[in-house]
């Protein structure tokens, strides 16, 4: 509420594209008291979300979806982002001083130039956690943090419309969305790939329930990095005990070459990191990326080895 006491203005929403972003977000604008006045979804999947999330909001086409509106959620593929905008720009779809605002991670407000050459005011709100498309996400956002890119007159309703979501807007210049989308990704979703990577490797090795022996390991990892930087560094690369090391590539390559090669990459950065701070001694990195370069790709395609 305003100093008066009064609600803020509430908005004439329109969804385009109910996926898992798009009917979640609508849901949060509605729970701040906006109204989703119409929505668009392609799949059946998407319609189903819909029909959860976005319930009595009528589907309609993606031209539809601007009419009477204040502001339009663009909730599409990266891919296509772009082009769509561009198409119904053309069309005629977009009214001056409607809010054009997309989710991607990837794209800044560039992204909606040809709605901005028609009038529109554009906002890159992108919620910075993985999303399922399903209810759940409503609890998952609140507290997430947005990043947040836009003109700076339009910054203040831009951090508004996610603070009413729930989220917690983190400025974004234009000229790093890239990067920044870059960095969530390679943190996040490589994460994935390699707890599970690590989870086969205990398979292989005859431990049952691995995912109960590593979860407690990995959630102190987390917690210590995410807390003390490279401080955090434990194990046998910060220490440069390069015959440890060296077993390991080893023996992860009788499992699972691909693995191996993955193991050596992040061996490296891993050596490369604690050398630069302090960590670990030039005489032990260099033993260590010794022994970690005398397995290139062409070796461990192979099998073969230094040792």
């Amino acid at each position: 509420m305003d100093q008066q006491g009064q609600q803020p203005p509430r908005l004439r929403v329109g969804v385009l594209g109910t996926g898992r972003a798009g009917s979640v977000l609508g849901a949060a604008l509605r729970r701040a008291g906006h109204h989703i006045v119409a929505a668009y979804g392609v799949s059946d999947l998407s319609r189903l979300r819909a029909e959860a999330l976005l319930p009595d909001v009528p589907l309609v086409s993606p031209h539809e979806v601007f009419d009477d509106t204040d502001l339009v959620l663009v909730t599409v593929p990266d891919d296509v982002l772009i082009d769509l905008i561009a198409g119904l720009a053309t069309a005629g779809a977009i009214k001056p001083g409607q809010l054009i605002v997309h989710a991607s991670g990837r794209y800044g407000i560039n992204a909606l130039q040809a709605a901005t050459d028609q009038g529109g005011l554009p906002l890159a709100l992108h919620p910075a956690m993985t999303l399922t498309g399903t209810s759940m996400d409503l609890e998952r956002i609140s507290g997430a943090p947005f990043g947040v890119t836009s003109h700076e007159v339009l910054r203040p309703i831009a951090e508004a419309l996610v603070v009413e979501m729930g989220g917690e807007p983190v400025w974004v210049p234009e000229g790093s969305r890239a990067l920044y989308h870059a960095a969530l990704a390679n943190g996040a979703n490589h994460l994935v790939t390699l707890v599970n990577q690590s989870i086969d490797l205990l398979k292989a090795a005859g431990v049952e329930s691995p995912q109960r022996l590593i979860g407690p390991l990995l959630y102190a990892a987390l917690d210590n990095s995410l807390r003390d930087g490279d401080n955090a560094l434990t194990g046998p690369v910060a220490r440069g005990d390069a015959g440890t090391v060296g077993a390991h590539v080893e023996v992860i390559g009788e499992v699972s070459v691909e693995a191996q090669r993955a193991y050596i990459a992040m061996a490296r950065l891993t050596a490369d990191r604690a050398l630069a701070f302090g960590m670990l001694k030039p005489d032990a990195a260099e033993a260590l990326l010794d022994v970690l370069a005398g397995r290139d790709d062409d070796e461990t395609a192979s099998g073969d080895s230094d040792d």
